[in-house]
């Protein structure tokens, strides 16, 4: 529209309105570049946008005026207890756990206070969404579910730019990184960079369960491709198409992102390592533990939570650790890592060796059991556990052979403790230990229906994943769950609270200590070796504290002075997720 020849349109003004068009983005046609601005003030329809501080319907009306928030939300005002009560409602009706699961994400990227909130509030219907054996499928499916980042992605093409990329993460106080590059995904196999659910999942616990901020939980997936073709195949997947990179590729990679984190957040940030495959684990742990905070949740969480239940069951089973002898299937991370806890926990507490404890222990993997014979064909962190015995090639034979009085499974194949296997525990056993920790529930060696039916009730059962509990002639068994979640967020926060700058192997039996106490007469008359996750930051605080006392006892911890009351200092550092007030 012209008027005197001239446009009556103001050049300046957005299309269609009047308000003016500062930054271009109107009038930009699609091959313009833009720049784009946001509002640094967090109020108005920012607020609303921003998951740290938005409180949806629990804005008071006050908030309301001051904030800017007035016809932005409709005028009623909820209690957080009100929002709780009508998501857990909505979470309930969904069918599939795979849609709990995104219903949960969603939430924590609107409300975090709320997710949180919930999380703590009922943390056993809500622990096998967020994290296994729900998150397993939610790995699989990662590049379908995807909608937003959630963590940090570092892959072959930032080599050399690592330091740039930690500095785009928003928070610049972070304590606790939990990293992994998707090679061993649960019992799932390789997949690639959609493991960045493991890492999200885990730092949603340390927060939900230990009570680190979330402000100071990083999620880290390192990308160096992967070798899952079904992957690579994928239109959807979200990572690199190519092969694995290995060898000085890989290892300078992952030098560099370890230089890095200590650059950027220094000598006290945890660096937690999650689901990388064996060959990797060992090294990268061997490597980095006398230089940085590292902690491996494979072989040291699962090994100090296995550790703690074990403890707990001398209740039951009567003796000491060093009166028991141990069979494991599976000899990888998780295997060898409990299988050394073991040991060290015999030796501190009886006068042998650690070498002589070894001989407790025995372990089979896929060729059959370790024995003295196959030592020069093993890797090396199987070899400490050749001992001299004739070759046995199945686990039957095995455990005909050790007459274990405990059998553990750490070997990632679901029903391999078959009937003929159990019944054989059972019968030089009056108490047969069986722990069948594989994840997820469908890789378990075996459920806690079978354990408890093939040995007429008389076993102490635990898994990974949870059991519901089962009835057997008329008692109710409630089946242990040897969950890392137990440890790895009271160790994290213990070791965060004490300004610790390494992990050392006596945190950990601390860790064991302090989770295996908590076991009450109540819960060992239901048969249970852990204690309800119902009470897990009670649990936590206990845990951080003796893991605190261990640091300062060691003389690795930094936060100084001491506190008297560890307990109670660990339980005032806790973050809560109560909405805060605005001003």
């Amino acid at each position: 529209m012209e008027k005197n020849g001239e446009s009556v349109v103001d050049p300046n003004s957005a299309i269609g309105g009047g308000v003016d068009d500062v930054y271009g983005e109107d009038r930009a046609s699609e091959d313009q570049l833009i720049t784009p601005w946001t509002v640094s003030v967090a109020s108005g329809y920012t607020l609303l946008r921003d998951p740290h501080h938005n409180k949806g319907l629990a804005f008071t009306e006050r908030e309301r005026d001051s904030h800017y928030l007035r016809g932005l939300l409709p005028p009623a005002v909820a209690t957080q207890e009100l929002q709780e009560k009508k998501l857990m409602q909505n979470i309930r009706s969904y069918e599939v756990p795979l849609h709990k699961y995104v219903a949960m994400m969603e939430l924590e990227e609107r409300n975090e206070r709320l997710f949180y909130k919930l999380l703590i509030d009922n943390v056993e219907e809500l622990l096998p969404v967020v994290y296994t054996p729900t998150v397993g499928e939610a790995c699989q499916k990662y590049g379908s579910i995807f909608k937003r980042p959630q963590g940090l992605y570092i892959s072959l093409k930032e080599k050399g730019k690592i330091l740039e990329v930690l500095r785009n993460w928003p928070e610049r106080n972070i304590q606790v990184i939990v990293v992994t590059d998707g090679e061993r995904i649960l019992g799932l196999g390789d997949l690639g960079c959609q493991g960045m659910g493991i890492p999200v999942g885990k730092l949603a616990l340390y927060t939900a369960l230990g009570g680190v901020r979330p402000s100071a939980c990083l999620p880290v997936t390192i990308d160096v491709g992967t070798n899952n073709q079904k992957l690579l195949d994928d239109e959807f997947y979200i990572g690199l198409r190519q092969k694995r990179a290995t060898g000085k590729e890989y290892y300078d990679l992952l030098e560099e992102f370890m230089s890095a984190v200590k650059q950027n957040y220094g000598e006290k940030v945890l660096v937690q390592f999650e689901d990388f495959a064996n060959h990797n684990a060992f090294e990268l742990l061997a490597k980095y533990r006398t230089s940085h905070l590292v902690f491996n949740d494979d072989i040291q969480g699962t090994a100090s939570v296995v550790l703690a239940g074990l403890v707990a069951s001398l209740k039951l089973l009567g003796g000491s650790l060093a009166d028991h002898t141990f069979l494991f299937l599976g000899a990888g991370e998780a295997g060898t890592g409990i299988a050394e806890l073991i040991a060290l926990e015999i030796s501190t507490k009886t006068s042998i060796s650690v070498e002589e404890a070894r001989k407790k222990i025995w372990l089979v993997d896929s060729k059959g059991l370790i024995v003295s014979s196959r030592k020069g064909s093993l890797q090396h962190f199987k070899q400490p556990w050749a001992h001299e015995h004739e070759s046995v090639s199945t686990l039957l034979d095995a455990v005909k052979a050790i007459k274990p009085s405990v059998l553990i499974g750490t070997s990632g194949v679901g029903q391999t403790f078959t009937k003929e296997v159990v019944e054989a525990m059972a019968a030089f056993n009056e108490r047969p230990l069986i722990m069948a920790l594989s994840n997820p529930t469908s890789q378990a060696e075996c459920t806690a229906e079978q354990a408890y039916t093939w040995t007429e009730g008389r076993a102490i059962f635990s898994s990974g994943s949870p059991f519901d509990p089962y009835e057997y002639n008329g008692n109710l068994f409630i089946p242990g769950q040897a969950n890392n979640a137990y440890i790895f967020p009271g160790l994290g926060f213990g070791l965060v609270i004490s300004g610790a700058i390494r992990v050392h192997d006596e945190m950990l039996l601390a860790a064991s200590e302090a989770l295996a106490n908590q076991v009450t007469q109540e819960h060992y008359d239901k048969g249970m070796i852990y204690p309800p996750l119902t009470n897990i930051r009670k649990i936590s605080a206990h845990i951080a504290a003796n893991v605190a006392a261990k640091a300062y006892d060691l003389g690795l911890a930094t936060r100084l002075p001491r506190p008297t009351d560890l307990v109670k200092y660990a339980e005032s550092c806790m973050y809560t997720p109560n909405y805060r007030t605005y001003r």
